[in-house]
């Protein structure tokens, strides 16, 4: 995510730090270090929070490239959205069922250390023990927040997951999104009335993530629709390896087309990205030939291969394009520009 800082890397996950986190540091500071190890700890349990999603989420072969810590939670960064309920489910719970682990593991040890009138105590800062407690219980609010049934908690998505055991998982993130927005109404009237900012921010947060896995889910299940054969067109352009910038400029120019195979022969031997060729020529001018920065490794797929498995491989490699094959051979490219129409034109039709 922009604006975040890298940590530490653990399970080859990277956590990181979105630099918005600072300001809720600059507003707690005047309470004094009481105040900072209450945020420091309990972003450091909302951490643990996201990695045993993160790691459940490994577990079914889902990729996990980062965490990110915001003042309003943490969010895992996952290459797609599990494809079966119980996966869904499994990965959604995995996050509360910490923080309630930690509460029930370690209520008997606190009331021992801290004392049961510390522990038990109205939530507090005013002392080392009344802190600690106030640490421990956040952790009770953070699973009863995050299992609130509404997208996009925790709760929303084990929702869907249940839902989708009855309906189709459209159908079930619809019902899930209509509870996320309700909720979002609800937290926006209380930050009006009672003038708390934060309410109003997380209304609007939960109002827009609600609404953006509607959005990722239609586009899903209408890509699934269609495979690449369906929409690929039928003339495109190739590259040599011994082809110069300046010429692919011109080809850039003289086309709607700005990524390339690169063809010797009948094999394909690289591609080349709009971004690639800016870049090579911002470096080294037009007179480098193309076999000299292109993509040796770089994602193929076939003429058969649905839409949506496209549409993943783009967002997880982070490519506008990608060369089309069939029978070894190159046989066109689709672009993120070509899904994008068919989507628009599927979904108006729908």
């Amino acid at each position: 995510m922009r604006g975040s800082i890298k940590l530490f890397k653990v399970f080859g996950i990277s956590i990181n730090i979105h630099i918005t986190f600072f300001l809720l540091l600059l507003l707690v500071i005047p309470g004094g270090i009481k105040w900072v190890f209450l945020v420091i700890g309990v972003f450091s349990f909302v951490t643990m929070h996201e990695l045993c999603h993160s790691l459940m989420a490994k577990r079914f072969g889902i990729t996990v490239r980062e965490i990110t810590l915001l003042p309003i939670g943490g969010i895992a960064s996952m290459s797609k959205i599990p494809e079966k309920p119980v996966q869904e489910f499994l990965i959604s719970i995995a996050g509360p069922l910490f923080n309630l682990a930690v509460v029930a593991v370690f209520f008997f040890p606190l009331k021992y250390l801290i004392g049961a009138e510390n522990l038990l105590h109205p939530l507090s800062a005013q002392t080392w023990p009344l802190t600690i407690a106030y640490l421990y219980w956040l952790n009770l609010m953070l699973a009863a927040f995050n299992l609130i049934p509404a997208f996009p908690m925790d709760g929303g998505r084990v929702l869907r997951a249940l839902l989708a055991t009855r309906f189709s998982y459209q159908k079930a993130t619809k019902i899930a999104v209509n509870f996320g927005h309700a909720f979002a109404v609800i937290f926006a009237y209380f930050g009006i009335v009672k003038f708390n900012i934060i309410l109003v921010v997380i209304a609007v947060f939960i109002y827009m993530a609600a609404s953006g896995e509607e959005a990722q889910v239609d586009i899903k299940e209408t890509l699934k629709k269609f495979r690449v054969r369906d929409i690929l067109p039928p003339d495109f352009i190739s590259l040599t390896s011994n082809t110069t910038l300046a010429k692919v400029l011109e080809a850039i120019f003289h086309s709607h087309q700005e990524d390339f195979p690169v063809i010797d022969g009948k094999m394909p031997v690289g591609f080349i990205t709009r971004h690639d060729i800016m870049s090579a020529m911002h470096q080294y001018g037009t007179s480098k030939s193309v076999g000299e920065v292109m993509r040796k490794v770089f994602p193929k797929v076939k003429d058969t291969d649905p839409l949506v498995k496209v549409q993943h491989i783009m967002h997880e490699k982070g490519m506008r394009a990608l060369p089309v094959m069939k029978d070894n051979e190159v046989v066109g490219i689709i672009t993120i520009e070509d899904i994008g129409r068919v989507y628009a034109i599927a979904s108006q039709k729908g």
